[in-house]
């Protein structure tokens, strides 16, 4: 049996947190319902490119999960609704904030039929605060916390990061801890609970280094000086010969001097801590005068903290993820499977179903009383 095999979900999200979050509950066994408006259902379904009868991007986020289609401005949606609100274990929304209570679904109101629901609210600034009500995206949220401005191009210009660090890292990943959490604290108590989360607040454990320098130390990061951050030639990308990149991160001293001795640096450069310009320099010409194929050769003669930076596509033919079994799980659509997306819950806690579709808009919708 898994872990949350019985608990039943509400998910009235789209996108990205809440559909993320909610995915990995449903692959530890949770029932996921999808409360959707009609007739299109949420704005992911329509997205490029498509696989079936949805976007590819809806498949990967919503497998194994069902689909209600309910127009929750109807005066009736409450009541028809009122079933599965009494029966759910966890709701999970992420509207602004007193959206859900215009539409009679906040928290209190529902508690009335259901004291043991775990209410959880996804928000980019949380239930209150000056923010609390402004519209914001990923990059806002990363902005608004300082974590842009850490990493910076040759020309000072923050770069936009290459993942939705908030929506997926602040954002789905605390609402599953915390929602674990409160099945737990009502394991004891009987009681539900409301959960705030901010994607905003769950971005400045990533700054803990940052906090810690400028708070203890008075020390604040400069943009693309820290030792993460582009500042050291320990912690930097180097352009191949062939216009490949390495990933060289041989921070420690003794990948340090390892890695400089492979590469043939001059003992004078190689005490980065007289000049880390010079040496930065300098080890950017050497990883320059050979191929990327040469640099991997020798990388895996010796460990060095040092790769070449791969591709999406490269990534997924690895011979290690291949072994794991990372993509060996599929999502269905009609006639077709895709590799399923990778989710952050164990192996041992998954279904043994290796394939598995997403709900078509509405298919669950005979679960609801009739008008």
């Amino acid at each position: 049996m898994q872990p949350i095999q019985g608990i039943r979900v509400l998910d009235f999200t789209t996108l990205l947190p809440g559909p993320m979050a909610s995915l990995m509950l449903a692959e530890a066994g949770a029932e996921v319902i999808k409360i959707e408006r009609p007739p299109g259902g949420e704005d992911m379904r329509g997205y490029k490119p498509k696989f079936g009868q949805a976007s590819v991007n809806f498949a990967l986020l919503n497998r194994g999960k069902r689909s209600i289609a309910i127009d929750l401005k109807k005066p009736e949606a409450g009541r028809r609704l009122l079933p599965l609100l009494k029966t759910a274990d966890v709701l999970i929304e992420q509207f602004r904030p007193g959206v859900m209570e215009r539409l009679a679904l906040g928290y209190e109101t529902l508690r009335e039929n259901n004291p043991r629901l775990i209410y959880c609210s996804i928000t980019g600034y949380g239930q209150s605060g000056p923010k609390a009500a402004v519209a914001a995206h990923d990059l806002n949220y990363v902005a608004d916390t300082g974590m842009l401005s850490l990493a910076a191009g040759a020309d000072g210009t923050p770069i936009p990061p290459a993942a939705l660090v908030a929506d997926i890292a602040a954002g789905a990943y605390p609402a599953v801890i915390n929602i674990l959490l409160a099945l737990q604290q009502r394991a004891r108590t009987g009681e539900g609970c409301k959960l705030d989360v901010s994607m905003t607040d769950n971005l400045f454990p990533f700054l803990y280094w940052a906090l810690g320098n400028g708070l203890a130390a008075g020390r604040w990061p400069r943009p693309g000086g820290e030792l993460v951050t582009g500042g050291s030639p320990r912690y930097q990308i180097y352009r191949t010969a062939d216009d490949r990149f390495v990933a060289a991160a041989p921070l420690e001293d003794r990948f340090w001097t390892k890695f400089v001795a492979m590469i043939g640096l001059s003992p004078e450069l190689a005490d980065d801590s007289r000049d880390p310009t010079a040496t930065r320099r300098a080890v950017g010409d050497i990883i320059r005068s050979r191929t990327a194929a040469e640099w991997q050769a020798s990388f895996a003669a010796d460990d060095v903290c040092c790769c070449i930076i791969a591709t999406v596509e490269e990534a997924l033919a690895d011979a290690h993820f291949r072994a794991r079994g990372l993509f060996s799980r599929t999502v269905k659509a009609d006639d077709r499977e895709m590799p399923a997306l990778p989710v952050a819950i164990v192996e041992a806690f998954r279904s043994t179903e290796r394939a598995a579709g997403y709900p078509a808009l509405g298919e669950a919708s005979a679960l609801l009383p009739e008008r």
